[in-house]
């Protein structure tokens, strides 16, 4: 029998802090706004696009992407970007139904996002309400990650299979983070709850072959190996960074 010692939602989600960058939320007003709503980044409504602070939000992120780490392409930018974004949502629902037992509701409308801000991806929660652990495929998959690959698709020639990889690769990370900080600090509770939650989310469809289930190694590639001096991330589908095509005389 585990003893789960879980506590209720503290305004500033303050447990979250012990776990790492990808973790953290920040609660309340943004210091710098106003930003756009995470649903605001989603829409593909041209004419909502020209109301807001940043015209297209998701575009701005990927140009920045693009200019700070000098991408040979734009999908390479889109990926790099797509996945620290999916990497900060699934940290912090997961982390919170690990810690708390709860999550907080991370509805697109009430995270503000700051497209111009650091590495993984500056987020504010407006509002924080408490939904059941049980939620987090709803809260993650189906309310960010669905309409975020859309909104990249609608933009970008990305392929789905490599969204749903780097989903697949983000959630991993989150998980291996969070079981490695419970066991460092004597919460096999948590651990054990991070490993319940995480199994069940690789259950779904868009998640179940996202990995290889022996190694966690994925089987699609993030592209981050074009990039200068990129090499190959820890779970790549490659063994060596595949050499390009010969090109035709």
């Amino acid at each position: 029998m585990v003893l789960l010692l879980f506590v209720d939602l503290d305004p500033e989600l303050a447990a979250l802090d012990a776990l790492g960058g990808f973790f953290v939320l920040r609660t309340g007003v943004p210091p710098r706004g106003p930003l756009p709503t995470l649903a605001q980044a989603y829409t593909t409504d041209r004419g909502e696009i020209r109301e807001q602070v940043y015209p297209d939000p998701i575009t701005f992120r990927v140009q920045k992407v693009t200019q700070s780490v000098r991408v040979p392409e734009s999908r390479i930018a889109v990926s790099i970007a797509h996945q620290a974004l999916a990497a900060r949502l699934w940290s912090i629902a997961l982390g919170a139904a690990a810690l708390y037992g709860q999550v907080p509701d991370l509805g697109p409308e009430l995270l503000r996002w700051d497209p111009d801000g650091s590495a993984p991806g500056d987020l504010w929660l407006t509002e924080v309400r408490a939904l059941p652990a049980t939620t987090v495929d709803e809260v993650v998959r189906a309310g960010h990650l669905v309409p975020l690959a859309a909104a990249l698709r609608a933009r970008y020639r990305i392929s789905p299979g490599l969204l749903w990889g780097n989903a697949g690769s983000a959630l991993a990370g989150a998980h291996r983070q969070l079981d490695r900080w419970a066991r460092a600090n004597g919460r096999t509770d948590v651990a054990d709850r991070a490993h319940a939650l995480a199994s069940r989310l690789f259950a779904h469809p868009d998640l179940s072959g996202t990995l290889d289930p022996r190694t966690l190694r994925r089987r699609s590639c993030c592209l981050y190996y074009r990039l200068p001096g990129g090499g190959l991330c820890g779970d790549c589908c490659f063994d060596r960074p595949p050499r390009p095509a010969p090109r035709r005389s």
